[in-house]
């Protein structure tokens, strides 16, 4: 997976598509990502503790990692991401609409 959390991404497909929004929480092996913002579902949520709050709670669900796009840094439009390596040997990701660092 190509994409990590706190990443700027911008939905492609979907309905919530043309959103934008940072990546809370990553899925690797289920190809999965949890944009803030994006997909959230009405779920019920029962009091655990006498303290908490039971009631209808707002969740944002994951969305699949072909469904979303890097934004890139110089840019700001949606990038497909790539990678290059340094003299040093170092792996770096790259933007591949301008091949700026991401």
């Amino acid at each position: 997976m190509k994409l990590k959390k706190g990443d700027r991404v911008r939905v492609i497909t979907g309905k919530d598509r043309g959103k934008e929004g940072e990546i809370v929480r990553c899925f690797p092996a289920e190809g999965k990502v949890i944009v803030e913002g994006v997909n959230v579902a009405k779920r019920h949520q029962r009091a655990v503790k006498a303290t908490m709050q039971a009631g209808i709670v707002d969740r944002p669900m994951p969305i699949p990692v072909a469904n979303v796009a890097l934004i890139c840094p110089t840019t700001h439009k949606p990038s497909r991401v790539g990678y290059r390596f340094e003299v040093s040997g170092a792996k770096v990701r790259i933007c591949r609409v301008s091949g700026a660092d991401a």
